[in-house]
């Protein structure tokens, strides 16, 4: 099964160390390796990579690594193929304009056999989690109004998430670049960092980073991921079904919906990550 990674944050942030971590599950510690891709919003703007190789050797990967591009908002997917082929078309996260805006979609998961509704916004690669970005779009673009209220959206979002979860597996990322909306249909998880600040060591390479020295007290970032990253904090877990829609940092909005156990969940499931001793490493975070 692919990883996934966002942030929130109340100022702009960089993600090189929740980056780094990823990045060696994707062909290292990981059998991630078809391909990985990021998102950094600067405003309506989205700043973006995708590469088809494994992110573990990617010469890219280790350019965007060392890069303190900062941002709210930030979407990062590596990707263990199912369904299509690699190629950089099928790389996520996947990127459509609505209103005015850049939406940014990944998706964690199978959906075998799964067709988009018809609308305006079609695939452009072979994978089910693009065309299950396309409908949502196409719903969303079909139920509201342009001037939507956040509480309309999430009604909408949330019930196309558990539509798709009683189908097959849907753990997703999305975002406009306001908002971050964060869905579990088996696994992710999240942590909430803010004053006081403290060190943490990622679980996949020999780094660690003091937060205290990086950060200001008025700081609040927050990361999403499949599996945590860090060995030395506590990450909040969320259900089966769960939901949260995350802004500037902070869940501005959350709940749970009933979806069913599937079968084929266990052969989906992402193999334990290998821990391993940490070693300072100063300049990131």
């Amino acid at each position: 099964m692919c990883e996934l990674l966002g942030m929130s944050a109340n100022t702009p942030t960089d993600l090189c160390f929740s980056f780094t971590g990823l990045t060696r599950r994707g062909g290292g510690t990981g059998p991630h390796k078809d391909g990985w891709g990021v998102a950094f919003y600067e405003g309506k703007g989205v700043r973006l990579f995708h590469d088809p190789e494994p992110c573990a050797t990617s010469p890219i990967a280790e350019f965007v690594g060392k890069l303190p591009i900062k941002s709210k908002t930030a979407i990062c997917h590596i990707r263990q193929a199912n369904v299509g082929n690699i190629n950089l078309a099928n790389t996520h996260p996947f990127v459509r304009e609505l209103w005015g805006r850049n939406w940014v979609f990944a998706h964690n998961g199978q959906i075998p056999g799964f067709f988009r509704r018809v609308g305006m916004y079609e695939a452009i690669g072979d994978t089910d989690s693009e065309e299950l970005f396309c409908d949502i779009m196409n719903q969303v673009r079909h139920s509201l109004p342009r001037d939507a209220m956040p509480e309309q959206l999430t009604q909408v979002l949330v019930g196309l998430a558990q539509e798709y979860a009683r189908q097959g597996v849907f753990n997703c990322l999305l975002s406009n670049g306001d908002w971050l909306f964060t869905f579990c249909s088996t696994k992710l998880a999240s942590i909430t960092r803010r004053a006081p600040f403290g060190p943490a060591c990622l679980k996949d390479v020999e780094v660690e980073i003091d937060f205290a020295a990086e950060t200001t007290p008025k700081d609040v970032v927050s990361v999403i991921a499949t599996e945590p990253l860090t060995s030395d904090e506590q990450w909040d877990v969320y259900e089966r079904g769960e939901w949260r829609l995350w802004q500037l940092g902070e869940v501005v909005a959350s709940g749970k919906v009933e979806v069913p156990v599937h079968s084929t969940e266990a052969a989906l499931t992402s193999p334990k990550n290998m821990p391993s001793d940490c070693e300072p490493r100063p300049g990131q975070r």
